[in-house]
C-alpha cells in the first residue's frame, strides 16, 4: 500500500488514541513530511529499530514499538514452542523511553511472556548480561544510543544476549509485516507476568567485570590515577563509577553538569562521545584538577570516548581505532606474560576497524577475525566458537569494545574499567597512552584512518544512496589516487574480485550493502550506507612504517594527504 493508504489504515484502528489521530491530520498539511512519515516501515539495521520520534510507520512511537514487540513475540513463540517464554527489558534516559518500555512490557505480557523489567534506566550491556544470567529467550533495550535527542530506538536481543541477526531479524520483520493493523497488537497487559528486577543482576554484572582485571585492585589504586568521568546525561552514571571502584580506582570525579540523566541532553549538541564537543565540559574539569584520564559514555553506555595527556601534557582525544588497538595490545601482552596464550585464543574486529589490530594479533600468534559492521556479528563469532576457542576481546572503530564473553554486545562499563587499568599500567612505566601508542606504531607500523559521512535525508536521500552504491558496483574505479585497485570486495554478493587475474573468490559472511576497494599500495576504502542513520559512510585506511618518534608528524601529514587524495579520487565516481 502507498503512504496514504498506510496512514488511513492507522486512522481506521480502534486502538489509535485521539491524540495520535490529531497528529496524523496535522501531518497531512505538510505533504513531504506526511509521505516521509508513512512511506515505509522502520526496518532492523545494525542497531535494531531506530528513527525519529513522531507519528507514522516510519517513526518511533508507541504504536511502532508495540507492533515490533508483537512481531517479536510471535516469532519467539514460533522459535521456542511449548515453553514459558522469558524476556528482559531495559531502557536509557531518552524522552518517551519509559512510555515505550512500559508498552513493550505490556505487549509481551499480553502474549503470555514473562517479563523481567529493570526498575530504572540501565546500560545496554547490562541488558545483554541479564538475558544470559536469567536464561531469557530474548530481550529489548529502548535506546537510540548516541543519536540526537529527536531519536529513539528498539534493540532486540536473542537468547545468547546478542542483537538479532539473520535469520532471526528477518523473521521478526516478516512477523511484523503480517500485522495488518494496530488492532492486531495485544495490548491487554497481564501484570502478574511483569517482574521488576532488584539490584541482584547489577551486583552479578559488576562482579563479572571485576573478574576481568589483569592487575590487582591494590596495584591500580596505588597508581593514584585521577579520572574524570561523564555519563553525558545517560545510563553510565548507574554503574561505571562502581566498576571503576571494583578495579581499585577511587579518585574518580564525575562531571556534575552531565551526571543527571536527561533525554534533552542539555549540555551537548549530540550525546556522542565520538564528538569532541560532547567532551568539552569533561576536559575542562580534567584540566582544573590535573586529571590523568577522561572517560565519557553515550546515553546507553555501550560506547566510550577517551582523552589522555599527550607528550606536551595537554589532553588529546583518542579515536576508536586507537583505543581498540591499545586495549588489544594490553590484553595480549598481559595474557602472554601470564602464560595464558595456549594457541586457541582469538580476537574479533569489524572490516572497517584498523588493520593495526591484525598486525598486533599476528605478533602474538593470536587469530584475528573480521566481521561486518555491527557488534552483533562479533557476538555471532563468539557463539560459533565458544565451545572450542577462547575469546579475549574485540572492538570496532565506532568506540565500542568488549572483553570476555559474558556480555554479547559492546560494553562501555567494562571498557571504562579496563582503559583505566591500561592507563595505570602505562603510568607505572612513566608513559602516557600516547607514549604507548607511539611504541606500538614503531613496532607494528603507523596505521591511520579517516571517515567521511555524507547525509542524505528522507525518501529522496535513501534513493540517492541506493544509486551511489549501484554506480560504484556497475562502474567501479580502476585507479584511486593513481594506484591500481587490485581487489574489489562486495558483501552484497559475497565476492572478492582480484582485478589483475580476474579471479573471483567467495566470502564467508552475511550479505550486506558494503563495498571495499584495496589499492596496490595497500590502502583500503570501505563504503557502506549506515544501518541507523540517513548517511553513506566512507572509511579510509592507510599505513606506513615509522622508525622513530621524530618522524611521527611528517608521516601523519603524509598519510592525511594520502587519505585526502583517495577521497577526492573516489568522490569523482559518485
Amino acid at each position: 500500500m502507498n503512504f496514504k493508504e498506510k496512514a488511513q489504515s492507522w486512522l481506521n484502528s480502534s486502538k489509535l488514541s485521539d491524540a495520535a489521530r490529531q497528529q496524523i491530520e496535522l501531518l497531512k498539511k505538510d505533504p513531504v513530511a506526511f509521505e516521509d512519515a508513512f512511506y515505509k516501515d522502520l526496518a532492523f539495521g545494525t542497531g535494531g529499530l531506530r528513527g525519529l520520534m513522531g507519528i507514522g510507520s516510519n517513526r518511533i512511537n508507541e504504536y511502532t514499538v508495540a507492533m515490533a514487540t508483537q512481531g517479536f513475540a510471535n516469532y519467539l513463540k514460533e522459535a521456542f514452542p511449548n515453553q514459558q517464554l522469558k524476556v528482559a527489558i531495559a531502557h536509557d534516559s531518552r524522552n518517551n523511553t519509559e512510555l515505550y518500555t512500559l508498552i513493550t512490557a505490556e505487549v509481551f505480557s499480553a502474549n503470555e511472556i514473562l517479563v523481567y523489567l529493570f526498575k530504572e534506566l540501565r546500560p545496554t550491556p547490562t541488558l545483554s548480561f541479564a538475558i544470559r544470567t536469567l536464561q531469557c529467550h530474548g530481550g529489548v533495550v529502548l535506546t537510540a544510543s548516541h543519536n540526537p535527542k529527536e531519536y529513539n530506538g528498539y534493540k532486540a536481543y536473542w537468547n545468547d544476549g546478542a542483537q538479532l541477526i539473520a535469520p532471526h531479524d528477518n523473521h521478526v520483520i516478516n512477523n511484523v509485516k503480517l500485522i495488518k493493523s494496530i488492532d492486531d497488537v495485544k495490548f491487554d497487559k497481564k501484570s502478574n507476568l511483569i517482574k521488576y528486577l532488584d539490584d541482584t543482576v547489577d551486583h552479578q554484572y559488576l562482579d563479572m567485570i571485576a573478574s576481568l582485571s589483569l592487575s590487582s585492585p591494590q596495584k591500580n589504586k596505588a597508581s593514584e590515577l585521577k579520572i574524570v568521568f561523564s555519563p553525558i546525561h545517560g545510563t553510565g552514571i548507574t554503574l561505571v563509577p562502581s566498576a571503576l571502584e571494583k578495579f581499585g580506582f577511587e579518585n574518580v570525579t564525575v562531571v556534575s553538569e552531565q551526571a543527571q540523566p536527561d533525554g534533552n541532553f542539555p549540555t551537548v549538541i549530540y550525546p556522542n562521545p565520538e564528538e569532541a564537543e560532547a567532551l568539552e565540559i569533561a576536559l575542562k574539569t580534567a584540566k582544573n584538577i590535573d586529571a590523568d584520564l577522561v572517560l565519557a559514555t553515550d546515553p546507553d553506555a555501550d560506547r566510550v570516548g577517551i582523552a589522555a595527556k599527550n607528550a606536551n601534557h595537554e589532553f588529546e582525544l583518542l579515536n576508536g581505532n586507537q583505543t581498540a588497538a591499545l586495549l588489544i595490545y594490553y590484553l595480549l601482552t598481559q595474557w602472554e606474560e601470564k602464560g595464558q596464550l595456549k594457541g586457541q585464543e582469538y580476537i574479533v574486529k569489524t572490516i572497517v576497524t584498523t588493520e593495526l589490530i591484525s598486525a598486533i594479533a599476528a605478533h602474538f600468534k593470536v587469530t584475528c577475525l573480521d566481521t561486518l559492521t555491527g557488534f552483533k556479528y562479533i557476538a555471532e563469532k563468539i557463539r560459533q566458537l565458544e565451545s572450542t576457542q577462547t575469546f579475549i576481546g574485540g572492538g570496532e572503530e565506532s568506540y565500542g569494545y568488549l572483553i570476555g564473553d559474558k556480555v554479547r554486545d559492546k560494553d562501555a562499563v567494562m571498557s571504562c574499567a579496563m582503559v583505566a587499568e591500561l592507563t595505570a599500567w602505562a603510568k607505572e612505566q612513566n608513559k602516557t597512552l600516547f607514549d604507548l601508542l607511539l611504541d606500538i606504531w614503531i613496532k607494528f607500523g603507523l596505521y591511520h584512518e579517516g571517515l567521511i559521512s555524507i547525509t542524505k535525508k528522507g525518501k529522496a536521500g535513501a534513493l540517492e544512496i541506493h544509486e551511489i552504491m549501484n554506480k560504484l558496483r556497475n562502474n567501479p574505479p580502476i585507479f584511486l589516487n593513481d594506484f591500481l585497485v587490485t581487489e574489489i570486495i562486495d558483501y552484497s554478493n559475497l565476492t572478492r574480485l582480484e582485478t589483475k587475474t580476474k579471479k573471483i573468490l567467495s566470502l564467508d559472511s552475511h550479505k550486506s550493502n558494503v563495498l571495499q576497494f584495496i589499492t596496490e599500495d595497500g590502502s583500503r576504502i570501505s563504503i557502506r550506507p549506515s544501518g541507523t542513520e540517513p548517511k553513506i559512510k566512507i572509511y579510509f585506511s592507510v599505513h606506513s612504517s615509522l622508525q622513530r618518534k621524530s618522524e611521527l608528524k611528517e608521516k601523519k601529514d603524509q598519510l592525511d594527504t594520502q587519505i585526502s587524495k583517495l577521497s577526492k579520487s573516489l568522490l569523482k565516481h559518485f
